[in-house]
């Protein structure tokens, strides 16, 4: 098990500590002051952003899964060839100066779509006062995937108004955060720590296995696992996988299935789960199950994450890895920056 000073020694930037708080941000977010969106019309909602920035928009295609809203995600430069006046576009760069999603910004802007973004300092709050965009500054907290909870407990804040869960679910999840930080945080370095736990058993790469609803924490574990403890990962959807993926395990490898379940997975999904679980057993392959915890699908995603991240911070610590610097994400933007 790990101990503190040990934790303190490679966390060189204490990004535990900000974990540790993410209840209270989440909260204290959540309930400030802000200019709430209510735009009429809208069909279709495009959420652009980049890596710690573009999990907000996973999460909240999740929310919007079952209303009638299209939901769009890009992770890149370009937007659907569907947007128009009726869409809401919400731009996040949690350092204000993704080429992508300022890229994305211009063109919305030129489209005439309704435009709502989020960002530090930087182009975008720049762009943003220059034409007139709505526009909500907060401050980064570490590191973007750090920073999650208050960006995205502010876009609820402001985006409540149009949104298909109601302030009691939000609640709901804060609370939910505040009882699973008792579990996970530095103060419980212990045999009752589900993220040292899960961050001990890995030693191979992880295989994310993810059903219908839960794909944003699946995601952002991946991107935590690569960016917080420099390590490979990969995540498949269980039904696809199972037409596809699993035949990967007729072959011995060091890769290790993690399984992301949801209390509430649709009946046929849970079938499914078994079925694989029994595959593993017989094939003599060790898994790792991963539950949701009960309530809304927000506050089921939002803790699952929350869970998953910390554990990625145990593990960069286990194998003696900062896991603040992404000296390969420097590298591509100084890089990008130079073209």
């Amino acid at each position: 098990m790990l101990d503190l000073g040990t934790l303190q020694k490679y966390d060189t930037l204490k990004m535990y500590e900000i974990y540790d708080n993410w209840p209270t941000f989440a909260s204290e977010y959540y309930n400030k002051k802000v200019s709430q969106i209510d735009i009429k019309n809208v069909e279709h909602i495009v959420f652009a952003g980049m890596g710690g920035s573009g999990v907000i928009g996973d999460i909240f295609s999740a929310i919007f899964s079952k209303t009638d809203i299209h939901v769009s995600i890009v992770k890149g430069y370009h937007l659907p060839n569907t947007v128009n006046s009726n869409t809401l576009v919400i731009a996040t760069s949690v350092s204000g100066n993704t080429i992508e999603t300022l890229t994305v910004l211009e063109s919305a802007k030129k489209i005439n779509a309704k435009i709502v973004a989020f960002s530090g300092r930087g182009k975008l709050e720049e762009y943003c006062k220059k034409f007139r965009i709505e526009h909500q500054k907060i401050p980064l907290l570490h590191s973007p995937r750090a920073s999650l909870t208050a960006y995205l407990y502010t876009a609820l804040n402001v985006l409540m108004p149009i949104l298909p869960i109601t302030k009691v679910d939000v609640i709901e999840s804060i609370t939910k955060l505040e009882e699973m930080k008792k579990k996970i945080s530095s103060s419980n370095l212990t045999e009752s720590n589900p993220s040292l736990n899960l961050a001990e058993w890995v030693n191979g790469t992880p295989l994310i296995y993810y059903p219908y609803g839960l794909q944003a924490a699946a995601i952002r574990f991946k991107n935590s696992l690569q960016e917080n403890a420099k390590m490979h990962a990969i995540a498949e959807d269980v039904i696809e996988a199972s037409h596809n993926g699993i035949v990967s395990w007729e072959k011995p490898s060091n890769v290790q299935p993690i399984l992301l379940q949801g209390k509430d997975d649709y009946i046929k999904t849970k079938e499914r789960w078994e079925i694989l679980k029994e595959y593993f057993k017989e094939n003599n392959v060790e898994y790792k199950e991963i539950c949701s915890i009960e309530g809304n699908i927000f506050s089921k995603i939002i803790t699952l994450i929350y869970l998953l991240d910390y554990s990625t911070i145990y593990l960069a610590i286990m194998s003696k890895t900062d896991p603040s610097p992404v000296k390969s994400i420097d590298f591509m933007k100084q890089r990008l920056s130079t073209i």
